[in-house]
């Protein structure tokens, strides 16, 4: 097939234009082209475009047009991607109208026709980001971008698709925001620079607020990919932040970093700040997250003892990390097992102490967590399960040497690190007329709203409603989440009444392996589909009713992003429905 370029200029009044076939190509040199009129280029751009099915390009304007399909190509109900001008375009079908966006997920790049499709959106099959097929906006999370919308048009029972060559080979579109004008004296606040608060303060810009917003962070930074942390401790922060400085300037929003809130006044509408100053505002979003515990047991100040939060801690232990070095990984969460598995091929040794009888159990399950737990071995982790670190040991230069565990045995340890949970970052908020849980947390309503009006509570503190677990309050602890909620919550503050539909999606990659879990609740039994020695399998987790409240996979890419879509639709599966094809429903889940 041909490929026309035509380059317009309003200065020379002509046009130059080349096809590109399996023969050599002739090119004219510009002072032979004849003088044209100005409005023939676009008229030869169309009927070439008509004639060949080829595509066309505009220099000037920077818009690339082509048939890209038959109309017949797409049914119902479906998703296609298509090559066009070296990116790739998402073609969407539903309830007879064909819509067009970005192929690649603006998180990390995952091929959106590979994931799940939903009502009126599309889910990553990675990560569990949602974006909508009309505009591309994203609606859920992670990530920060929004996707390019191309204009769709058939003729003569051809697609058609027109779009930027830019937005084509980025992938992804930042949604215009307003600016603070002089005549709106209203200020928002948002306390707590995280994923969820970062959310939030752009997003009260895309919504149209125009008074003053200012986000305000303890840590010395700006907004930061903090999954990174246990994960890839080696990282750069400057190219793993959110947002740079430029976008926060450009778009008004005051950055204010090393500074925490110490104190709020909600009768006065007034925040006392740790740098001496206060803050009068008209409505506020807290997401201040939450700080690893470290237990209360001998030596756990000792040097090389150490938590993971922050890049900073990150930097500590990998500038640690050597040959000669002895590793102990206190705690089988996440964070736990993705630090054991970052450390275990730059040390001498890497041993996880845990207390249940294998890891991610509260998470994955009994046969779930053995495999992961057998996969490490084979990697050369060691375990110690049923225990736990009875205290740390140091030399008489008070440096790390072992740690003694409940049996008494001793480990030799040159680094400890501890994942054994965190408390939660609201203790300034006593006495505020905010009411706090037993354990540090704030019980919201559906629009995250908390007892106080104009209030608004996200990310790891909130008790909030969890749609897919009949709006039952809890307070989860998930990075796609806590954005979610950033966004929900700027809606509600300006004023666009949102409801929550929180359905908890999360994932890790271990050794290479990407494991996803999507649902809530505590399971009374599980099945599971598949090859679990080959972690090739898909685990179905039901309640006493025997639904399924929740659904992990390892290597059956997009089933648990179809589970998050068949849930955020307000469906229910139960375990008679998964025989004889325990897949059945994904057939029907648009």
């Amino acid at each position: 097939m041909a490929t026309i370029v035509i380059t317009t200029s309003l200065m020379r009044h002509s046009v130059a234009f080349y096809a590109s076939t399996r023969r050599p190509r002739l090119l004219l040199p510009q002072s032979l082209i004849p003088p044209v009129p100005l409005n023939f280029a676009p008229r030869m751009m169309s009927f070439l475009s008509k004639v060949t099915g080829s595509t066309a390009v505009s220099e000037d304007d920077d818009v690339v047009e082509g048939f890209v399909c038959n109309e017949a190509d797409i049914g119902e109900n479906e998703m296609k991607a298509f090559e066009m001008d070296g990116g790739k375009v998402l073609l969407v079908k539903q309830k007879g109208q064909l819509s067009a966006i970005g192929n690649r997920c603006s998180h990390y790049g995952a091929m959106l026709n590979n994931g799940a499709l939903g009502d009126g959106r599309v889910r990553c099959p990675w990560h569990g980001a949602c974006f909508n097929v009309l505009t591309g906006d994203i609606e859920d999370f992670p990530g920060q971008d929004s996707l390019p919308c191309f204009k769709v048009t058939v003729e003569n029972g051809k697609v058609k698709v027109r779009a930027k060559r830019s937005e084509l080979q980025s992938g992804k579109r930042t949604r215009s925001m307003v600016r603070k004008t002089n005549d709106d004296e209203r200020t928002f606040v948002v306390v707590g620079g995280g994923p969820s608060g970062a959310i939030c303060a752009e997003t009260l810009r895309q919504e149209g607020f125009t008074g003053r917003v200012v986000m305000i962070n303890k840590e010395p930074c700006l907004p930061y990919d903090r999954i990174l942390v246990s994960k890839t401790m080696d990282f750069e922060l400057q190219k793993k932040l959110l947002r740079d400085e430029k976008f926060y300037e450009q778009n008004e929003i005051e950055t204010m970093t090393s500074t925490e809130v110490t104190a709020v006044n909600s009768k006065d509408r007034e925040l006392s700040l740790s740098n001496g100053y206060k803050i009068r505002y008209d409505k506020i979003y807290i997401a201040t997250g939450s700080k690893p515990r470290k237990p209360a047991i001998d030596g756990v100040d000792l040097p090389s003892v150490y938590v993971l939060r922050s890049n900073d801690d990150a930097k500590a232990v990998n500038a640690e990390l050597g040959p000669d070095k002895h590793v102990v990984v206190l705690g089988v969460s996440f964070i736990g097992l993705e630090a054991a598995a970052y450390c275990v091929n730059k040390v001498a040794k890497v041993t996880v102490i845990g207390r249940g009888s294998v890891p991610l159990k509260e998470s994955f399950g009994q046969e779930v967590g053995a495999r992961v737990m057998e996969m490490f071995k084979e990697k050369g982790v060691e375990f110690v399960m049923n225990s736990g670190i009875k205290r740390c040991i140091g030399d008489d230069d008070k440096k790390l040497t072992s740690v003694e565990l409940m049996d008494e045995t001793i480990v030799k340890a040159d680094i400890c690190i501890m994942g054994v949970g965190s408390t939660l970052y609201t203790s300034f908020l006593e006495n505020s007329g905010i009411e706090l849980n037993q354990n540090g947390s704030i019980d919201t309503n559906q629009y995250l709203e908390s007892n106080v009006a104009g209030i608004y509570v996200g990310g790891d503190i909130a008790n909030a409603p969890v749609y897919c677990n009949n709006n039952e309050l809890a307070t989860i602890g998930h990075y796609p989440l806590a954005q979610y909620h950033g966004k929900i919550a700027a809606l509600n503050m300006v004023g666009k009444q949102t409801e929550l539909k929180a359905v908890p999606y999360f994932w890790t990659m271990l050794f290479g392996k990407g494991f996803r879990y999507t649902g809530y609740g505590m399971p009374h039994e599980t099945i599971i589909e598949g090859d679990l020695k080959q972690l090739s399998f898909v685990a179905f987790y039901l309640d006493a009713e025997r639904k399924v409240i929740g659904m992990a996979s390892c290597g059956r890419d997009p089933v648990v992003s179809q589970f998050a879509e068949f849930l955020s639709q307000g469906k229910t599966l139960h375990a008679d429905q998964l025989s004889p094809d325990p897949f059945a429903w994904t057939k029907a889940s648009a």
